[in-house]
């Protein structure tokens, strides 16, 4: 079995109560059919063969009709537990892969497409359903129901349960050999729409510098022929499909024409009698349904299986070694954290040097600049310090504690991270800036973004702190979404404050307004800002230099511009890119 089948197996316990009902409830409604079709071939032999009047046959009849709204309902019911068993499945896996992908962190997140990712969580997940709520109980229908019926059949007319039982394997093996070619696309098509969904993720958040270069006429052509490639596949396993679902169809029918022609000629030749001819010919085609419903939920199947693929790949995701600690963490100093790296080493799976060596003493209360080139180790040392990965080697100490050995949830409630392009929810902004400290009152909410400048614009707007944005901050500009950010921090009063570039792409007067709030935040915090524009670091207490994993210079912005090294390269760089 695959490994994907097995998972997908192992999951069906959870839905298991709800799809034992839906089972039972399909069993049931096989039994009141068999009864129906019992009283129909009796009422029928009564009335055409032994001449007795309709109104004999009344109660008969009044049965029949009682049956019909019964077996419809226990039909429904079965559906719809099926249903019931899938959606609560698919509830709680995408919970459990949120959940994972939340201990995997940003580390992981950063290396994969996120076009990918929301594809496997999304139509993956949901691709699911059809497994659950269709293919898994006609499995199980599959089984019960042309057995039940031969218990029915084979005391009537063995002859014509004897070819019942011959001819049934057919459906599933055609269905089988068919459904093999089928599968290999169908996990090659799931595989090509998750690399086509990280594509166009890309091109959309590409689109200002294809517009720039002048290359989105270029890259729509490339968009229309990856789609058309995707079409093509597509057409090719309906194809296959179309062919099981004719092929099953067509050996269905023969065989029920079989038993027809069979019980035609022995009623002709007097040796069975109507009713029971007419009870197996009402039954034949019930028998066959169950086998024909699985060709049909044979490609939930395959469907399942090649989102289960995706899946898999990231559930088997090992995080990577993060905090692990049950030591709570307590601050020594009223204004920020001393934090302290002795030899600290770190590389990537994938070979890259992050930090090679580092020694590092940064002061509680202390303004830092980190900069350096990309892959200098800037985003490695956040990181770290987030305790979303551990050193290989080396040991980082926060006010003298060892960093490895804290809880991360008490270690965490003492910082603050505001990245590049930071996330905004959607809610009202009030909810948005109480994320840093849930349960905070109006006044601290207010005064939090009085600090960070962006109470000025809140209060223009209708509703204020309540008015409503969407997913990504919708509805606000890059320095408002911003200033929102730093808000959460002012709000959180954290002791450590991470910044990654936080004036990045924004204009001159939102600008302005950051880096008045930073200056207001640097008197309370231990503050280490990742710079990549190296006019935001003059006020700085220290800039720290980085260069492949290590600290090649640092110092203050005066000191380190007259001396002959990477910081003057820098400096001179950004000079010639100004002019």
């Amino acid at each position: 079995m695959k490994p994907e089948e097995s998972w997908l197996r192992q999951q069906k316990g959870r839905a298991r109560p709800w799809l034992g009902l839906s089972i039972l409830a399909g069993w049931a409604g096989v039994m009141v059919l068999a009864l129906q079709a019992w009283l129909l071939a009796g009422i029928v032999t009564a009335i055409a063969f032994d001449g007795q009047a309709l109104a004999r046959q009344q109660r008969p009849l009044l049965i029949l009709l009682a049956l019909l709204p019964l077996r419809a309902l226990l039909t429904w019911g079965s559906a719809h537990l099926a249903t019931r068993a899938a959606v609560a499945l698919k509830q709680q896996l995408r919970t459990e892969f949120f959940d994972h992908l939340r201990r995997l962190g940003p580390a992981w997140l950063a290396g994969r497409h996120s076009g990918s990712l929301i594809t496997a969580l999304s139509d993956g997940i949901e691709a699911l359903g059809g497994y659950y709520s269709r293919y898994l109980p006609a499995t199980a229908q599959m089984a019960a129901v042309p057995l039940t019926l031969l218990l029915f059949i084979a005391p009537k007319d063995w002859l014509s349960a004897l070819i019942l039982l011959a001819t049934a394997p057919l459906i599933p093996f055609f269905m089988i050999l068919i459904g093999k070619g089928a599968e290999g696309r169908n996990q090659r098509q799931w595989r090509q729409l998750a690399r086509m969904s990280a594509h166009l993720l890309d091109v959309i958040r590409g689109l200002p510098t294809l517009k720039l270069f002048d290359a989105s006429r270029r890259e729509a052509e490339v968009v229309a022929r990856i789609s058309d490639e995707y079409r093509r596949r597509t057409l090719s396993v309906l194809r296959i499909a179309f062919l099981s679902s004719f092929t099953l169809e067509f050996f269905a029918t023969v065989s029920i024409a079989v038993v027809a022609v069979v019980i035609g000629f022995r009623l002709y030749w007097g040796e069975m009698e109507f009713i029971q001819g007419f009870f197996v010919l009402l039954l034949a085609p019930e028998f066959y349904l169950p086998l024909r419903s699985l060709g049909s939920a044979y490609h939930d199947r395959m469907e399942a299986i090649g989102a289960a693929e995706q899946l898999l790949e990231v559930q088997q995701a090992e995080p990577a070694q993060s905090l692990s600690g049950n030591r709570a963490f307590v601050p020594l100093h009223g204004k920020g954290i001393g934090i302290e790296l002795r030899e600290v080493a770190f590389r990537w799976p994938d070979g890259r040097v992050g930090l090679d060596g580092l020694d590092l003493a940064i002061g509680a209360g202390e303004r830092i600049a980190i900069v350096g080139p990309s892959g200098a180790g800037k985003s490695t040392l956040m990181h770290l310090l987030l305790g979303f990965l551990q050193p290989d080697s080396g040991e980082i100490l926060v006010d003298g504690q060892p960093l490895a050995r804290l809880d991360a949830a008490s270690w965490r409630s003492q910082l603050a991270w505001v990245p590049q392009s930071p996330h905004l929810f959607q809610g009202t902004l009030r909810q948005n800036i109480t994320l840093a400290l849930p349960g905070a009152d109006s006044e601290a909410v207010r005064e939090a973004a009085r600090r960070a400048h962006c109470l000025e614009f809140i209060e223009r707007l209708p509703l204020g702190l309540d008015t409503p944005v969407g997913e990504g901050g919708q509805g606000l500009s890059g320095g408002q979404r911003q200033r929102i950010a730093l808000a959460r921090v002012f709000l959180r009063r954290a002791k450590l404050v991470l910044l990654d570039e936080p004036t990045a792409n924004l204009d001159l007067v939102s600008e302005r307004y950051i880096q008045q709030a930073v200056e207001e935040m640097a008197g309370e915090c231990t503050l280490i800002t990742i710079a990549h524009r190296l006019h935001t670091v003059r006020n700085a207490d220290r800039i720290l230099v980085l260069e492949k994993g290590r600290l090649v210079q640092q110092g203050s912005h005066a000191e380190l511009a007259t001396q002959a090294g990477l910081y003057a390269e820098l400096v001179g760089s950004c000079q010639r890119k100004s002019a």
